[in-house]
């Protein structure tokens, strides 16, 4: 017995070892990552082919700001906490409320040291001298608080801007409703409608883009996903590189899918599918092409594909189920 149980330490550490190496080779991109428009942190809707979605984990795209943007009401807060011409207090910190210190303070020191304020013309002059004073502040500081209420009037106002229309916020809205509130701006999204052309082209997109990868040809995921995709795919293929592998990919085939939803914004039209489809799926190494892991042979995911206006369809986010 005991020559049996001599060897298991070993045995298990070259088991451990084998399983760390297993896991650490990436195979096709499994990671829910890409963009969505503006529905980048909502769920996709549910389908017959896949219940649900994961939520996206990588994504350049930003959440949706508040109908209220958070710039201007940064922007007013700053104004009013900022000290003005004026300035705060009874004279304020400001350049008029030093000055007006100064005249004052000046004033009651000729009459502390001079001949009082009942004391001869010497003082009544200097009385007379600190009324003037305090009347020519109280002048200028009228003028100067009117000239900043008119320079500040068109930045303490109120709504949405342009830029945040463009953006992509959404002040106000409710499913499809765009902006409420009587806003003349464009819809945020408003549905489409979804041709037989168009699934051929998804379909068409779901083998180009999973055989383009397994044949690390960059060149080729280029022209099939945006930019944003194809930096997250460049990362996998550069970290299966460094670890001496290849994952190939072929015999792609779509077994079921059916849309989730589909919208325009702005000028591009967005349309996410779920999808089960069957791959061959391997990693094999990169030196001798010995299969290192073999990978399931079928997959279901949610696909958002994006096109500009009279554009092509590209992938824009995978979704893992």
């Amino acid at each position: 017995m005991l020559r049996f149980h001599r060897p298991m330490p070993a045995l298990l550490a070259v088991v451990a070892a084998l399983a760390v190496t297993a896991a650490s080779v990436d195979a096709r991109p499994s990671s829910s990552s890409g963009s969505r428009g503006s529905r980048t942190f909502s769920a996709p809707a549910a389908t017959q082919t896949a219940p649900r979605a994961a939520p996206i984990e990588r994504s350049m795209a930003q959440p949706a700001r508040p109908g209220t943007p958070a710039g201007q009401a940064a922007g007013a807060a700053a104004q009013g906490a900022k000290p003005g011409l004026l300035g705060g207090g009874l004279f304020g910190g400001g350049l008029l409320g030093g000055l007006a210190a100064g005249f004052i303070g000046a004033g009651l020191f000729g009459m502390l040291f001079g001949h009082g304020a009942m004391g001869g013309m010497g003082g009544f002059a200097s009385m007379l001298g600190l009324l003037l004073q305090i009347g020519l502040v109280v002048i200028v500081a009228r003028l100067a608080w009117a000239w900043w209420q008119r320079r500040n009037a068109p930045a303490m106002a109120g709504g949405p801007s342009l830029r945040d229309t463009l953006s992509g916020g959404r002040p106000n809205a409710g499913g499809f409703a765009g902006f409420g509130g009587g806003s003349s701006a464009a819809p945020a999204d408003e549905p489409i409608e979804v041709t037989p052309a168009d699934f051929d082209a998804f379909e068409k997109l779901l083998g180009d883009v999973q055989t383009a990868y397994g044949k690390e040809d960059l060149g080729a995921l280029r022209v099939l996903m945006t930019p944003e995709i194809l930096s997250y795919y460049s990362e996998e293929l550069a970290r299966n590189a460094s670890r001496g592998v290849v994952n190939q990919i072929t015999d792609v085939k779509l077994l079921q899918g059916d849309l989730s939803e589909a919208w325009r914004e702005i000028n591009d039209d967005y349309a996410t599918v779920a999808m089960r489809y069957s791959l061959n799926d391997k990693i094999v190494d990169r030196a001798t092409g010995r299969v290192v892991q073999e990978e399931p042979s079928e997959a279901t995911e949610f696909w958002t594909f994006r096109r500009a206006r009279e554009g092509n369809w590209v992938l824009s986010a995978v979704q893992q189920t």
